[in-house]
């Protein structure tokens, strides 16, 4: 397995069964270690988004999320280029864990822990897939209140079979592990005040995309390089 050194560009790739992607996100690398994969991205970082996403987005309509959703278990859409907007955004994966721990920081500092509910990671040679699987939790800074988000959302691909049976009980079990961690101060959580405190090191241009000539990105499979033709960064 490859490991990737810090400030090494990553990419995340949420890969639907069958091997078509549904995502891409450039990510900078903070650290990767056995324990967790760490990665982050700031405004202007490069993505690829199914173009019904992006419009739901664009538009801060929910409805268009779930016009999204139907796409994908038809197996019909189409990816748009996007940016990363608003936050910075720092990344904790555990290279076995159906979950990310995330945090999402402003100019004011730390606005929230995230946790993605999502399939284990495979490592690639530019990056990581996994999946995300909908449902959330949002977790306040102080880590004594939290809210899950998106369980309409988890519903309704549950009835499209986009999430299975299988993956939702490891879901389950997932949120359990999660809610035990944050209990215990566990993990990240452990460190709480020195991820709190972190930021963007303004040396680093924001990530971005690097493809093969001829790449389709909605393809399976995708190997991104700069611009002279080597592996990323």
């Amino acid at each position: 397995m490859r490991t990737f050194v810090t400030g090494e560009t990553a990419v995340r790739r949420d890969v639907y069964r069958g091997g078509r992607v549904w995502s891409e996100q450039a990510l900078r690398v903070i650290a990767d270690n056995a324990e967790a994969l760490v990665t982050a991205c700031a405004p202007g970082a490069q993505a690829l988004w199914p173009s019904l996403y992006a419009k739901a987005r664009a538009d801060g309509d929910r409805s268009v999320r779930t016009e999204a959703f139907d796409a994908m278990a038809r197996g019909e859409w189409e990816l748009e280029p996007g940016w990363w907007q608003d936050t910075e955004l720092l990344l904790w994966k555990p290279p076995t864990a159906w979950f990310s721990i995330n945090a999402f920081y402003t100019a004011a500092g730390l606005r929230n822990w995230y946790v993605n509910f999502e399939q284990p990671t495979i490592r690639t040679d530019g990056g990581f897939d996994t999946f995300d699987l909908t449902v959330d939790l949002v977790i306040d800074p102080d880590l004594r209140t939290w809210t899950w988000k998106d369980e309409d959302e988890y519903a309704h691909v549950r009835r499209l079979g986009i999430v299975t049976d299988t993956e939702h009980q490891a879901v389950e079990l997932a949120r359990a592990q999660v809610l035990a961690m944050l209990e215990e101060r566990a993990a990240p959580f452990a460190d709480a005040d020195r991820w709190a405190a972190w930021r963007w090191d303004p040396a680093w241009p924001a990530p971005s995309l690097h493809r093969r000539e001829g790449a389709d990105p909605g393809g399976a499979a995708h190997a991104f390089c700069d611009s002279a033709g080597r592996p990323g960064p």
